[in-house]
Parts: C-alpha cells; structure tokens; sequence
C-alpha cells in the first residue's frame, strides 16, 4: 500500500472534501495539521515546489498537488494505480 500524506488546516472545505475521498476508498493517510505560519505548512510549500495553499497531498513521496488536483487524478482513473502499489 502507498504512502500517503495530506497537509491540512482547520476549516478548509478542501482538506475535507480530500481527506473524505481517501476515506471512502478506504485506504490508511497521514493526515499532517499545518497552519499558516508553522513549521508544517513550511514542509509543505518546500516539498510542493511553492504552493502555499493547503490540502498538499503527497503520495510514496511524489506531490499529487491539492484538492483539485487529486480529484482529477481520481475521475481519470490515475488515483487507485498510485494507491494500490
């Protein structure tokens, strides 16, 4: 099973709406709480190439991007091959 990682806050409609995806194909996430400012978020816009905003989503340590983007992958078919492997 991948390895996945997601960089959230609180109160982001985006954190959840991608956390509730990976939670309903069923598959096990480190979920990493990175507000504005603390040294998380700066883990994130490092290891995103730059992007500040959150969810960051990271899986077997490739950046998938944010919400929209995992969402994509997933209607394309792309998501299950990364997360079965």
């Amino acid at each position: 099973m991948a390895k996945i990682e997601i960089y959230v806050q609180d109160f982001c409609p985006y954190c959840a709406r991608a956390v509730g995806l990976f939670r309903k194909k069923g598959v096990p996430f480190d979920e990493i709480y990175a507000p504005n400012g603390s040294d998380a978020r700066r883990d994130a816009t490092a290891r995103s190439g730059g992007r500040t905003t959150v969810p960051q989503i990271f899986i077997d340590g490739r950046h998938i991007g944010g919400c929209d983007d995992l969402m994509a992958l997933d209607r394309q078919g792309g998501l299950d091959p990364l997360i079965a492997a």
